[in-house]
Formats: C-alpha cells, structure tokens, sequence
C-alpha cells in the first residue's frame, strides 16, 4: 500500500504500490491507452489547456501532450504522478483541489470517477468541475456503459497481451454495487475492489444541474463519454 488511508469497500492486490481506491501503480503503467484521445481531440479545440481530474499514470495525458495540449494533471496518488511526463502535476484529492483562481478551456473527469459510491464525493467531483471550467469551455465526463453491471462474469483478451474480467458487481445498499476486476498478464495478476453507483441518464444529467452544469451532447454512440457546459 502506498501509506495513504484506503476507502473503505475499495482494494487492490498484486505487485507494485496500491493507491487509496485499489489501483495499482505498475499495473496502469503496462495498460495501453484507447480511443480516448480521439474522442477528446475531437470535441475540444486545438491547443486546449485541460485540467486532467484522476490522471493516473498519465495513460491519457501523454498522447493529449503529443497532440499539443497543455494538460494541468491532478491525481492523489504521488506513486502515479511520479510516472507522468510532460504536464504540470498536481497532488490532491479531487474534491478538495485548490488552485485558486485559475480556469481551464477544458476539464475532464475520466475513469468512471462519476460514479462514486459515496454520493459526497461525486458531488465534490461535480463542484471542482465547475469550479475550475471557464466560461465558455467545457467538462468531458466518461460514464458507465448501460451494459457495465451486466451479463458476470465476462473477460476479453486485449491485443496487447492480457486479459481482464470482470468478475462480478454485488449490491452492498444505498443503490452501491461492489466491482471486482481480475487483470492477468503472463508475469504477474492484479485484482482491484471498488464501489460503482450506477446512474439513470436523468440521475446523471440531475446530479450535473445540481453542480451548475448541463450536458451538450453525447461524444460516443454508446454515451460513455459526455461533454457539458456551464449552466
């Protein structure tokens, strides 16, 4: 463990330093990134200056860099910023950033963050979106696919070489569900735990309104990612 209070209902096993929420540093660093730059470069302008929210090892951030954004990266864990490259980093809780002032053209909040299960700390993560998003720009938000909590357990085998399942999503109350995710590499095995709130679209687009934000419009056909504006 990396000596940081872990959530409860949240852990990790398997080599390497495992953050508050169950994640494994050295496991994010093998994991390749997808369409997400794609999908960002795509709804956001050239150049953009984006506050990254739970940038992790910077999976994300290091082709948005490449592409020639400017990326302000923020995540808790000091074990994952100290793998980050190219950004200026932030170490902090999402809910109590404080960088005074300062606005972004762009502020994203990927990897599901939404759906904490404690509905405090979503909420926190919805204010710091809107706190931190100038007038005029926009929140990238990435969602849950209505099939997440569906059809367990089921695995795929990704062309980079391992495999991930998830194993299983138990109800623990309150509309909470318990996640667990196994990931197998030839070399070593990482499991992560954590709580998953799913959301309606209207639960969704209610807890936004309540932030001071709106959705513009869906950015993938399947609705995982979302782009908002200030109310």
């Amino acid at each position: 463990m990396s000596g940081q209070q872990v959530r409860e209902g949240y852990s990790g096993t398997g080599p390497g330093a495992i953050t508050p929420d169950g994640c494994a540093v050295e496991l994010y660093t093998r994991l390749p990134v997808g369409d997400e730059p794609d999908v960002i470069e795509a709804a956001v302008p050239a150049g953009a200056h984006i506050l990254e929210l739970g940038c992790g090892v910077g999976r994300v951030t290091h082709p948005l860099i490449e592409r020639g954004f400017r990326i302000t990266a923020v995540d808790e864990s000091p074990q994952m910023l100290e793998r980050v490259r190219g950004a200026r980093t932030v170490c902090s809780p999402i809910e109590s950033l404080d960088l005074g002032e300062e606005t972004f053209d762009v502020v994203m909040l990927a990897s599901f963050l939404v759906h904490a299960g404690d509905p405090g700390v979503r909420d926190g993560l919805l204010r710091t979106c809107r706190r931190y998003v100038r007038e005029g720009g926009v929140v990238l938000l990435q969602r849950e696919g209505a099939d997440f909590h569906r059809a367990l357990p089921r695995e795929r085998a990704e062309p980079a070489g391992y495999t991930v399942r998830i194993v299983s999503s138990e109800p623990v109350g309150d509309g909470v569900r318990s996640v667990r995710v196994e990931y197998e590499f030839a070399d070593a095995q990482w499991t992560q735990t954590f709580r998953s709130r799913p959301l309606t679209k209207e639960e969704f687009e209610g807890h936004l309104g309540a932030a001071g934000l709106k959705v513009d419009r869906c950015l993938t056909d399947d609705g995982v990612w979302v782009r908002a504006v200030p109310v």
